[in-house]
């Protein structure tokens, strides 16, 4: 979230952040410091459905085209996936589909991969195979940490997040069935003035 408020105050990413929805406090304070409105919905097993409800409110209200989830560790349910079809972002911490579910660069670094990644794309009622939008990868070796990959996990992840919402905003994405069109972003379309 932080690289994403970042990329959109330097004017990268044009977009109007109309709210940031959130089931913890931890960053409330971040998102009021930048004038942006934040709400907060706990989302427990026995509350899910009224949490979706009162979140489908919010975007209905404020008028949102996109959902961003980053870092929301929560599944949508089948009816919000299908209202929102085509509408939500995820970013998931892995190059797809390899190494699914908690901890995915413990289970690289033990399995001893040479390249780890992270993959954004549409959200769908199966978990983590919708429409890929963007990827990308880091080359890591025997003599990194766990830590080190995880830390460059992290760049990987916010460059592919903010790169395939770039791609949805600048309407360069097109479904088709189960997979993507992406078209190449237009020269000068990630420059800004506010960027120097």
């Amino acid at each position: 979230m932080n690289d994403i408020l970042y990329r959109w105050r330097i004017g990268a990413l044009p977009i109007d952040i109309v709210g940031v929805v959130s089931n913890h406090l931890d960053y409330q304070k971040v998102v009021v410091n930048h004038d942006i409105p934040f709400h907060y919905i706990p989302v427990t097993r026995q509350t899910k459905a009224e949490a979706e409800a009162r979140q489908m409110a919010i975007i209905r209200d404020t008028g949102a085209d996109l959902v961003v989830l980053a870092r929301y560790m929560q599944i949508l349910s089948d009816e919000m996936c299908q209202q929102m079809s085509g509408r939500i972002i995820n970013i998931h911490h892995s190059f797809l589909p390899s190494f699914k579910g908690a901890n995915p660069y413990k289970q690289a670094f033990e399995r001893g991969v040479k390249l780890i990644g992270a993959t954004s794309h549409y959200v769908t009622a199966d978990l983590d195979e919708g429409p890929i939008i963007e990827q990308d990868t880091v080359r890591v070796t025997h003599a990194q940490s766990p830590e080190d990959y995880i830390s460059l996990g992290r760049d990987v992840e916010s460059q592919v997040l903010s790169r395939a919402i770039h791609a949805h905003i600048h309407k360069r994405v097109f479904l088709n069935g189960g997979k993507t069109v992406v078209f190449p972003a237009s020269p000068g379309s990630y420059a800004s003035e506010r960027m120097g």
